[in-house]
């Protein structure tokens, strides 16, 4: 089989300060933003990697979705246990400072895990968990 990963989805729940945080913080190309009846869903992707893409939803847009399945959406979304992704960089201590400069919600600094890996993790502003790895 010749399968690749197209797209992720993550949560969002301010469409404009999604697109500040993944465009101008991240450095995210956009490559869609499509409203449909007051909703928005925005794909953005990291520069010269066409085929891998976020597609940043609305969160309980499914039709199918209960309204207590909602409320549970909301709540975990709020703690920030609903949506994550781990992403990768060549220059760990650089991409955390620029992230700090821009006032991202910091849960941990750049640290040697004892699993191998050298990561930071921040939240979006719909409260996703970004772990970031060093790439070695």
């Amino acid at each position: 089989m010749d399968i690749t990963i197209h797209a992720s989805f993550l949560p969002q729940d301010d469409p404009d300060a999604a697109l500040a945080f993944y465009r101008d913080t991240l450095g995210f190309e956009v490559r869609n933003d499509v409203g449909y009846n007051g909703l928005r869903w925005i794909t953005v992707g990291p520069a010269g990697q066409p085929g891998t893409s976020i597609v940043l939803h609305p969160p309980a847009a499914d039709p199918g979705i209960t309204d207590d399945e909602r409320r549970t959406i909301v709540e975990m979304m709020a703690k920030g246990t609903y949506g994550s992704l781990l992403l990768a960089t060549k220059d760990l201590d650089g991409t955390f400072e620029r992230l700090q400069a821009r006032d991202t919600d910091v849960v941990q600094e750049p640290t040697e895990q004892p699993y191998g890996v050298r990561d930071c993790a921040v939240r979006d502003p719909a409260g996703n968990l970004l772990r970031i790895q060093e790439l070695r």
